[in-house]
């Protein structure tokens, strides 16, 4: 059976792959919008496991300051707005190629660290 966390994961990785895709066709908007996708998704992953409300994208700043306090890494947050420029850019479509690279460089070390919050 698949749990909820499970689902989310699972979907991080789906984006991930997704958005590197997306980016080697070129189409930098869908490849910004899947980072940022596999962003939240990992973030509700770590709520849900944890038991936090995580149902709206207000939702996940709290979670991500909440996970940063306990560790005392701003790292988190420097990495989290990174994949939130990401999410902005999907919007507005100003970001060149190789900002859009390092954003999902950005991306993968947030899912990375937030890995190690599942239990």
């Amino acid at each position: 059976m698949t749990t909820r966390t499970d689902y989310h994961t699972n979907t991080t990785d789906e984006f991930l792959v997704k958005a590197h895709g997306y980016l080697a066709d070129g189409d930098l908007l869908q490849a910004s919008e899947k980072g940022w996708g596999a962003a939240a998704q990992m973030v509700q992953a770590v709520a849900e496991s944890h038991g936090w409300r995580h149902q709206t994208h207000r939702d996940l700043f709290p979670t991500l300051n909440r996970l940063a306090e306990g560790r005392a890494n701003e790292e988190l947050h420097r990495l989290f707005h990174s994949a939130n420029a990401l999410h902005q850019n999907f919007c507005e479509g100003l970001m060149p190629p190789e900002a859009v690279e390092a954003g999902l460089g950005a991306v993968e070390q947030l899912v990375d660290r937030l890995r190690s919050y599942l239990p």
